[in-house]
């Protein structure tokens, strides 16, 4: 088979922390710098993280009966810090079905101690999520960054839930219409789908989830970083760009550059466009080639922002054996850190971190 270059190559072929591009035009020279060497608490520091704040408010279209802050730790910062201050008070339904969700469990279950129930399946496929028990609460990520796999909205979220609903959404807000009215919490961050720097965290509470923040005492310690309440009230302040710890603020500039752009599209429903534009062309890669397919089954729940595929063609029975064959190296990623790398052979044949052995005795066995 003779492989022919692409004729065209991106200006930037990287990718981010996230893993996602810059928006296109972007460069350190475009992003504002009067912010930079300023304290975060000074006026101006407040007045770009509650214009961050104002910005994803309008662009993700968040109702005013939800708060939005800006939180230590990326997405994963966010979404523990949700499980720590509101998990415990009734029962815990944790849906896994890619790596993050898996990761959820792992805290919920190991950490937390909560013995939560558990709706796994395979990657690239959901759970039964009309067995889903809202006298729980229940805590699932939007959109499967590892298996490419997602729901398909949100109907499934009972309007009369006695739970709380906790989703991880860090790739998949900025590339859908998120029902806001079926989410108590809602967690992401800067570098998925927007291309932004890491470390950072966005949690969004709904007032069902301050509700319970007002109202319950978790029977752990929580760690300054995860602290929400002051005196038995929620510490509005964080949703007003008083953030908790210390933020980069260049990261904050690099953020706001992608909040404009994003709303140069249209908002959110030209993120939306391009998000299934993207996606549509692997698709139609897919469709013309009766060697690769999508790793997610049923149409209505392949991701858009995260594409997975499987090899179909019958002369490959061992996809771990092709992969040792044509790849020199493996490197294996979580949260855009490097989990583990290795030379083909040894990565599939002894893989030495307890995550990826998980990931890999699952995304083998599909």
């Amino acid at each position: 088979m003779t492989i022919v270059p692409p004729a065209v190559k991106p200006a930037r072929p990287y990718f981010s922390s996230g893993p996602c591009a810059k928006p296109p035009g972007w460069s350190p020279e475009k992003l504002q710098t009067e912010s930079l060497g300023r304290s975060h608490r000074a006026k101006i520091g407040k007045s770009r993280l509650q214009l961050a704040i104002d910005l994803m408010r309008e662009v993700l279209q968040v109702p005013d009966t939800h708060r939005i802050g800006i939180v230590p730790g990326s997405d994963t910062g966010a979404v523990e810090m949700a499980m720590w201050s509101l998990l415990g008070a009734r029962g815990t339904t944790m849906l896994a079905w890619e790596s993050f969700g898996e990761g959820w469990v792992t805290d919920a279950n190991k950490q937390l101690k909560l013995n939560a129930t558990v709706l796994n399946a395979a990657y690239g496929e959901l759970p039964d999520l009309s067995t889903v028990n809202w006298a729980d609460d229940v805590v699932f990520t939007w959109n499967g960054t590892t298996s490419g796999a997602r729901v398909p909205n949100g109907d499934w979220i009972a309007d009369d839930r006695e739970g709380l609903s906790i989703c991880d959404a860090t790739s998949a807000v900025f590339a859908y219409d998120m029902p806001w009215d079926k989410l108590d919490v809602v967690t992401f961050s800067w570098q998925k789908v927007l291309g932004g720097e890491g470390a950072h965290g966005v949690l969004i509470l709904g007032p069902r989830a301050v509700e319970r923040l007002e109202s319950y005492t978790p029977a752990w310690p929580l760690p300054k970083l995860f602290r929400l309440m002051s005196k038995g009230k929620l510490s509005e302040g964080i949703f007003k760009g008083e953030t908790i710890n210390t933020p980069s603020m260049l990261c904050v500039e690099d953020y706001l550059f992608a909040l404009d752009w994003a709303e140069s599209l249209g908002g959110l429903a030209g993120l939306m466009a391009r998000a299934q534009a993207n996606a549509k062309a692997v698709w139609d890669f897919c469709d013309t080639r009766d060697w690769i397919d999508n790793l997610a089954v049923d149409p209505a729940t392949r991701s858009v922002t995260s594409v997975c595929l499987k090899f179909t063609d019958p002369r490959i029975q061992d996809p771990a054996g092709f992969a040792k064959a044509v790849a020199d190296r493996v490197i294996f990623m979580d949260e855009g850190q490097i989990v583990e790398q290795n030379t083909a052979t040894e990565f599939f044949a002894n893989p030495k971190n307890e995550r990826t052995q998980d990931f890999l005795s699952k995304i083998l066995a599909h």
